[in-house]
């Protein structure tokens, strides 16, 4: 009855995390802190109450599979001026597909883009390890071989595809990547974002860059593909570009996101979703447009963040391998057994993290990247953010 690829998968992070923590017990009247999950809490702009009460009317009307004329064109009005691209390489029409949150775009991709075979064997889909779940999910589900490529800190978190061998890339169909990473937060330079694309143009395989944190760094804007991709002259083949307004934004219940690039890969994706998905209501992608018009709320979500990161450097100094990472808001904490220092953070502190175990496979060697590591979301304001820390570093020593 049930499909039997679902059995590749292992339970999802927060499973694994609720399972650790059972029957463990935090200090009685202590109030606990939830840093394990990336869910923005800084407060969101008032134009999205504004827009959604102004456009209330339009729930009652069914909306267009690839989002409205208004969204994607601001869409494509945000990639120009943010990635300074020359006139004509994005068009709203062609080259932008809305999407109900960007995790639903990743994970069709692959029913998009993964054939049943390629060059007569099963085709792999490649990815950081570690690595967001829904990639190796969506692998699974389209009968790919998933593929882990570490993401280790002497390459400063950044996985090395151009060492995969030439087999396998020649049956890839489809590599993920995430810069910012989540949860490292390293950024890629253009130059290894340009050979990325020339690779997937080489061996024929489709790039997806999960760019949704690109908006969260803490000195120098972190480049993009499209950015990339103008520097090879503009074409977008074998390219698509994900972003998302949950954390921009800070409205992660507003689900909604977007991917751009590959005009035939658009295509196809469309006809896709008029299968299978739900676009988002008119009055949210009337009050998406508005966010991506407007960027001063971005500019203090932003510094919100830096400040978190300033306050994290101040209390944990040099320990647990601490750095200020590149982009997004998680701290990757060395802290020797990532479940063990979780348990204890729960029992001890009330506080609950993510282990980097969870977020990671064995890559065939016998190494798990995370397993050492512990991911903490700096998500919360500034005050408890503050309590939070000095609670681990009492704990953890």
């Amino acid at each position: 009855m049930l499909n039997p690829r679902l059995d590749q998968l292992k339970d999802y992070p927060f499973q694994r995390l609720r399972n650790l923590l059972e029957g463990v017990k935090p200090p009685e009247g202590m109030r606990p802190i939830v840093m394990s999950i990336g869910e923005p809490q800084h407060a969101y702009p008032d134009l999205v109450g504004e827009v959604l009460a102004a456009n209330r009317h339009l729930y009652g009307k069914y909306p267009p599979a690839n989002g409205t004329a208004e969204l994607r064109a601001a869409i494509a009005d945000w990639l120009r001026a943010r990635y300074r691209l020359p006139d004509g390489m994005i068009e709203a029409e062609r080259h932008v597909l809305p999407l109900a949150g960007t995790r639903e775009g990743l994970f069709m991709l692959a029913s998009v883009v993964v054939p049943p075979e390629k060059r007569g064997r099963q085709p792999a889909v490649c990815m950081p390890n570690p690595f967001y779940q829904c990639y190796a999910g969506a692998a699974v589900t389209a009968g790919a071989e998933p593929v882990f490529v570490p993401a280790l800190a002497e390459r400063h978190f950044l996985p090395d595809f151009t060492a995969l061998a030439p087999d396998l890339l020649a049956r890839t169909a489809l590599v993920y990547f995430c810069s910012p990473a989540n949860p490292q937060g390293s950024v890629a330079g253009l130059d290894y974002l340009r050979e990325l694309i020339l690779m997937a143009r080489e061996y024929d395989f489709v790039l997806a860059l999960d760019e949704c944190y690109a908006e969260i760094y803490n000195d120098q804007p972190p480049p993009g593909g499209l950015e990339a991709a103008a520097g090879l002259g503009g074409d977008l083949r074998n390219l698509l570009v994900f972003h998302s307004l949950s954390k921009r934004s800070s409205v992660p219940g507003l689900r909604s996101g977007f991917c751009a690039g590959d005009p035939a890969i658009i295509q196809a994706f469309v006809k896709l979703r008029g299968y299978a998905s739900a676009p988002s209501p008119l009055p949210v992608s009337a009050a998406a447009a508005a966010l991506w018009r407007e960027e001063s709320h971005v500019a203090e979500n932003r510094r919100l963040y830096q400040e978190k990161f300033r306050l994290a450097e101040s209390v944990i100094g040099n320990r647990f391998g601490f750095y200020k990472p590149a982009g997004g808001f998680f701290l990757w904490l060395d802290v020797g057994d990532g479940e063990a220092a979780a348990r204890r953070l729960y029992g001890e502190a009330a506080i609950t993290a993510l282990p980097g175990e969870y977020l990671t496979r064995d890559d065939g060697s016998g190494l798990a990247a995370g397993k050492p590591y512990l991911r903490l979301a700096l998500v919360h304001g500034l005050d408890e953010t503050r309590e939070a820390l000095g609670r681990l570093s009492e704990t953890l020593g």
